[in-house]
């Protein structure tokens, strides 16, 4: 039988698992438990925003399928409490791909599709969270400027025009990584790696985040001019906001 990896010393953070099974709920709060991580369990999404509130959790594992708040509403009013937004893994049904693309775009940082590995889901938990708090590399700039974007690196902001943009950890990841990769064209599965960390992986969750991504950063999403599709190859980010051309500029 496989065993949960062991954290490093200091690495202890809170995560809130929101799961009705209480087998399932069992078997993920032992796994990230073994692990190194305190968890708090709720088994409906009411219970669960509470418990948001009250925890005050580095990562919320978060089931799709729930009694009374289904898991969308409750990601989406995470998403809408201010703050900080809080890293969520969605825990989805096999098959279900509407259903995991609709969690990436309220604002899912990542999923596990059931039935899944506990081992697995811990390295995605461990994976979100070095992400979400990872410092810059020592060579990159404080402050990262595209025309009206600002994004600060160190403190993990973007803003604007002013005004502070409410990314989530892997939308932010995603834009940081293609302004410090200006004018270089990156496919879906390049994207899923460098940003991802994943070797294999649905290339539709690249899709929804660059869409998402897009209607925060563009004037117009539908026209976007910063993000540009580049037709059979990927994505291209232009600093200078160039009009699309002939290659296309939707995802």
């Amino acid at each position: 039988m496989s065993t949960a990896p062991t954290a490093l010393p200091g690495q202890e953070r809170r995560v809130l698992v929101v799961e009705d099974d209480a087998t399932v709920a069992e078997v993920v709060t032992s796994y990230l438990t073994r692990a190194g991580y305190r968890t708090v369990h709720a088994a409906d999404g009411l219970t669960a925003l509470e418990l948001a509130r009250q925890s005050q959790p580095q990562l919320v594992v978060l089931d799709l399928m729930l009694p009374g708040l289904d898991g969308l509403e409750v990601c989406r009013r995470l998403r809408a409490a201010g703050g900080p937004p809080v890293p969520v893994v969605m825990l989805t049904a096999r098959g279900d791909e509407a259903d995991r693309i609709l969690g990436l775009e309220t604002g899912a940082d990542d999923y596990v599709t059931k039935p899944f590995s506990p081992r697995e889901l811990v390295l995605r938990v461990t994976s979100v969270l070095r992400r979400a708090e990872a410092a810059p590399p020592p060579a990159a700039p404080a402050v990262l400027r595209a025309g009206a974007l600002t994004v600060d690196p160190t403190a993990r902001r973007a803003d604007r025009g002013g005004q502070e943009l409410p990314l989530t950890v892997r939308e932010f990841d995603l834009l940081l990584f293609l302004l410090r990769h200006p004018g270089q064209v990156f496919s879906r599965e390049e994207l899923l790696r460098q940003v991802w960390g994943w070797e294999f992986g649905d290339t539709s969750t690249v899709t929804v985040h660059v869409r998402r991504l897009r209607e925060k950063v563009e004037d117009d999403p539908a026209s976007p001019r910063l993000i540009s599709t580049v037709w059979s190859a990927g994505y291209r980010f232009d600093p200078t906001g160039a009009p699309p051309g002939k290659e296309g500029s939707r995802s």
